[in-house]
């Protein structure tokens, strides 16, 4: 379970916790498989904890890696618990908020996948792989209509089921690349973006300036084909944080550039791309209806998402319970939605979110873990930092307030949210920080 660097320092870790990881994030187009390895994985890492603590120390996870995680995921759960005992259904809520402690023994276990040099090589060496992958499949898809991955998976789950993943007219109705995730989960821009660093950091590290350009110019692609803006402006942020090491700001400016001109051929060959452009400028039209339009319904869920905050400030509406509030709040109601017919589903906007089913209780714990995680970062050194950059900064793209967002308590969204918690706690907080080679 442990190593030992040559000079005779211990290292904390587990040789098998990567690749737990990895299983888990190329699971995600399934996500049941995926939830078993979660669990599983927490019951091994809880496992593993006990024995280690029995046997003396903490061989599995360095002491303020384990505490840092545990504090990012109080900051998450407990605005949850908080919430539940006046919203619409107290006891399924906390029965919710019990099943998502599954999550932290596992969070323990991906921070132990970056607590040593070598396991955090293979971890993230491994999650670029695996976008560069789904990189390469939306590309595919982009040129032949079909994404493989996807068509691969759709027919295993014939063979096992009887059905594909997707209903048969979600195909027909799609006007974006859908990816590995396929057309019932319109994901993919927001996964791609939000774990590009990983990607362009390995693709950096082993070949320079010119595979950064390489790796960037490809994602770029498939972001836009992706079709979702909000994956635009947390592109935009990776780039801008993740350029400037490599490129300087004056190459940097000449990509971004580059980026412009490219999002215009676009806008002028794919009309799907083209759409989304018209519907951006419809802002300037200055009408709220158009802005509305412009923002895919996104200001009318706001107010309603203000209303909810504003009449339950406390605790909020309670997590997940933002659909069985909005008939009370909705700004415009008998009128039809941008989104179609039904209620909003979540906030779409992490402080909105946050506010509206958490209420200031959850906002306060959510900036508590925001300033321990801070904190961290400030007082860590050089080499600690180098080598939790990629985590980091996927960690701040994910949650950069001035966006909008999925849903963070949501199954899929909050697990790949708490795994970049842990990553970026543990590759911060590892035992070897101190090691600049390590960090390189």
């Amino acid at each position: 379970m442990t190593n030992s660097r040559a000079d005779g320092v211990p290292e904390t870790g587990w040789r098998w916790a990567p690749a737990w990881v990895l299983a888990y994030v190329a699971l995600w187009p399934a996500p049941g498989y995926a939830e078993a390895v979660l669990v599983i994985g927490a019951l091994v890492a809880m496992y593993m904890l006990v024995r280690a603590r029995f046997r003396g120390g903490t061989r599995l996870l360095s002491g303020p890696a384990w505490a840092l995680t545990s504090v990012m995921f109080a900051a998450y759960w407990l605005p949850r618990f908080i919430s539940a005992f006046d919203t619409f259904d107290p006891p399924r809520a906390l029965l919710d908020a019990a099943a998502d402690l599954r999550h932290l023994p596992f969070l323990w276990l991906v921070a132990a996948s970056v607590a040593n040099s070598e396991s955090r090589r293979r971890t993230f060496t491994g999650l670029a792989i695996i976008v560069a992958v789904w990189v390469g499949d939306a590309l595919l898809q982009s040129v032949t209509g079909t994404s493989p991955l996807f068509a691969m998976i759709d027919q295993a789950k014939h063979a096992i089921s009887g059905h594909g993943m997707c209903p048969a007219d979600a195909a027909a109705s799609v006007d974006r690349l859908s990816g590995f995730l396929g057309p019932c989960n319109l994901k993919l821009g927001q996964v791609i973006a939000s774990l590009s660093p990983l990607l362009l950091h390995e693709a950096s590290r082993r070949f320079k300036a010119p595979g950064w350009l390489a790796a960037a110019a490809a994602v770029g692609i498939v972001i836009v084909l992706a079709g979702s803006r909000a994956s635009w402006i947390t592109y935009g942020l990776v780039l801008l944080l993740s350029g400037w090491r490599v490129l300087g700001w004056k190459r940097l400016a000449g990509v971004f550039l580059f980026g412009a001109l490219a999002l215009a051929v676009l806008a002028l060959t794919v009309p799907q791309v083209r759409d989304r452009i018209d519907r951006t400028t419809r802002v300037l039209a200055g009408d709220h209806r158009d802005i509305d339009s412009a923002l895919s319904g996104r200001g009318r869920i706001w107010l309603a998402a203000t209303c909810m905050a504003r009449e339950h400030p406390v605790n909020g509406v309670g997590v997940r319970r933002f659909r069985q509030a909005f008939p009370g709040c909705d700004p415009a109601p008998g009128r039809r939605a941008e989104w179609g017919d039904g209620p909003a589903l979540h906030a779409h906007q992490i402080v909105l979110e946050i506010l509206s089913e958490t209420g200031v209780i959850g906002l306060l714990l959510w900036l508590a873990g925001a300033a321990q995680a801070w904190r961290a970062w400030r007082y860590a050194d050089e080499a600690a930092r180098r080598q939790a950059r990629p985590a980091m900064l996927a960690l701040v793209v994910t949650v950069f307030p001035l966006n909008t967002h999925l849903a963070f308590y949501s199954t899929f969204w909050g697990g790949l949210t708490l795994m970049l918690f842990a990553l970026y706690a543990g590759s911060l907080l590892a035992n070897d920080r101190v090691d600049p080679a390590a960090a390189a």
